[in-house]
This record gives C-alpha cells, structure tokens and sequence, in this order.
C-alpha cells in the first residue's frame, strides 16, 4: 500500500499564517514531493458544526475561503483531492461505528479536548458532536487509509487516539484500517505560532492573526504593532529574543539570502538576535524587516488567491469534483469495515446459504 495523507481545516474564517507555518506550508511541499500516493485535504465543516451548531451560516460562508486560501497557497486540485466533509456521508458512518470502541473516560482524558472545551466554556454544557469528535477525526483518517496526518504539535492526543481506535478495531475484527503518523512540523518555531500581541496561539476570535490573504497595508500595520521585548524601551537596552513575538516570526519565515536582499548589515539571524541581545538595535528596523519578508512571501499569494476570486464557479467544481473522488475511496474502506464486522447481509453470498438451509431443512 502507497504513503497516503489526509490533512484539513475547520471553516470559521480565513487561513492565518499559524495554519500556513504549522500545516499549509508543509501541505505544498509534501504535495510536490512526489513522495506521496495520494493527499486528501479535507474542509472539515461537519466538524465546524459541532460548535457552531447554531450558526450555520458562518461555515457556509467560510467554505469558499478555506478553499481559496488552499488554492492561492499552492494546493493543486490535480495533485491533491481537495473536498468537504460533510459530502461524504460514508464518514458518519463509520464514526458511528468507531463509537463503540471508546469509553467516555478516554475521551475525557484527551488533552486537546480538554483544553478546547475550556476555550470555548464547555465545561457545563458539552455538545456530544463536540465532545466526541475524536472519533470523527479517526475516521475522517482511516476513511482514506491515511498513513501520514500532518498536523501541530497541539494534535498528538489526537492522532493517538486515532491510532487506538485502529488498533483496537483491528484487534478485534481482523487487520482492516491503516494506523496513521503525525508529521510534525521540522522548523520548531512553526510547532504553535504565536499571535501578533505575544498570545501562546494566533485565533480568529482574539483578534491576532496575520491573514495570507491580508493587504500589504494590513499586514504592515499587524507587523508593526507586533509584541516585543517591554523591557526594551530604548534602542540601547539589551534585548530578549525569547518571548519575543518578531524574532518568534523571524525563526518562522526568515532564510540566510534574506539578509543580502532586505538588510545586508547582517549575515544571519543569530548575528542579528546576538546585536538586539546586547542593545543598540532598535524594535521597528527588526519589524521593517520581518515585514519585507512577509510581502516577499504573501504578495504572490494574494495575487493568485486575486485571479481564483474571478472564477469562484471553477473553485465549487473543484470542491464538488474532489468531494465525489473521496466519498469513491471511503466507500470503499466502509465496504470492507462492513465485511469485517459482518454487518454486509446483502452481499453475504454464505450467509445467504447458510441460512437458506438452516430453515429449508
């Protein structure tokens, strides 16, 4: 069997650059690769919904820009299936399933849930589509036999989980689903970017994000008002880098030919943290900086996401298109999960038989 991914986002609002460093990155150069099979990227709006029951109309709305912010990024509909949860009905399914094999304990215990439902004030009143949408996850994974996930270091508890449900299907049906990997982002800034005002993640909701899709002017204006050191007040104080949300970025996104183009008083990023470290560098010449780097990387970006933005008919066939291949492969594996659980009466040919001569006589 081939190397296989399958990798995906929550439609409540545009892409920021914490998915673009911890996922969307990494998404682009896997796919061009060549070293996978297969890479499903999935717009996980049934998950969306789990905790935006209430306002569908915010996941609706979001679908087109997830979508676009995939395509602007890089991702390219004839390398990668890119499609939408909720057109593959043969997920639900199988999450239904997998239901069986977890205990409520276990899902209480998973970190990531924990800390999701104290984000979002849960801890009275949880959504049961919320609470158990570890097991959506395994199988919106297992659906396409996915052997690679990658995803950030938040979602470890997650594809741990994952890979108990395989084994403990497999375990007791026969060897049926693939157990999955996470890949972990290589560049250790990328693990969990920070937000522009030095808050441990960047979120919609706080109001501190970076969009690729962003102005020029929009993302000067972000760069420039960026957390630093607030114990650097004059440009002669020493400096810290740790904590530091521009240097935090800088580890992100700047490259060694980057100082020859836009600052060439430098050499490299550790020359340049050794000089703010001991004072006489100033933070707005480190955020002009960080700035041109970022327009280096977003402005084609927004120019393609600009060209996809006249066409949002073609970005729907893509999405319809895309969406029909995967539920194909996912019918497939809930086929086979039928057959090992011997719930596939119909296509039983020897129970048929069996039970033809158990009441013929």
């Amino acid at each position: 069997m081939g190397k296989i991914i399958l990798t995906g986002d929550r439609p409540t609002g545009r892409l920021h650059l914490g998915h673009f460093v911890g996922s969307l990155r990494r998404r682009v150069e896997l796919q061009n690769s060549g070293l996978f099979d297969k890479i499903f990227i999935m717009i996980a709006d049934a998950q969306a919904l789990t905790d935006n029951a209430d306002n569908p109309e915010k996941i609706r709305q979001n679908i087109i820009e997830v979508a676009l912010d995939y395509l602007a990024c890089g991702i390219d509909p004839t390398k990668s299936t890119i499609f939408i949860q909720s057109q593959v009905a043969e997920l639900c399914e199988l999450a239904f399933y997998y239901m069986n094999l977890v205990t409520v304990s276990r899902l209480q215990r998973n970190p990531t849930v924990k800390t999701e439902i104290q984000m979002r004030n849960f801890e009275t009143s949880i959504p049961v589509g919320f609470f158990t949408y570890p097991i959506s996850q395994a199988s919106d994974i297992t659906a396409f036999r996915a052997t690679t996930v990658p995803a950030g270091e938040d979602q470890q508890p997650m594809i741990e989980q994952a890979r108990e449900i395989v084994r403990r299907f497999n375990g007791i049906y026969g060897d049926t689903l693939v157990e999955p990997e996470i890949l972990l982002p290589d560049n250790a800034a990328c693990m969990r970017l920070p937000g522009t005002d030095g808050k441990a993640k960047m979120s919609k909701s706080l109001g501190n994000c970076i969009y690729p899709s962003d102005s020029s002017e929009e993302v000067r204006k972000r760069v420039m008002s960026m957390y630093t050191d607030p114990d650097h007040i004059r440009v002669e104080d020493p400096g810290k880098v740790e904590g530091n949300t521009v240097f935090t970025y800088l580890d992100a996104f700047c490259r060694p030919e980057h100082f020859a183009q836009y600052w060439p008083d430098y050499s490299s990023l550790d020359e340049l943290k050794a000089h703010y470290m001991r004072g006489g560098l100033g933070d707005v010449k480190v955020k002009k900086f960080l700035y041109a780097i970022l327009e280096e990387l977003l402005t084609p970006i927004r120019e393609r996401r600009k060209e996809w933005e006249k066409d949002i008919p073609a970005v729907f066939d893509i999405l319809k298109r895309g969406s029909e291949a995967a539920r194909e492969v996912a019918a497939g594996t809930l086929a086979d999960v039928r057959r090992a659980m011997r719930i596939d009466y119909f296509d039983d040919t020897e129970l048929i038989a069996e039970q033809s001569r158990k009441f013929q006589g």
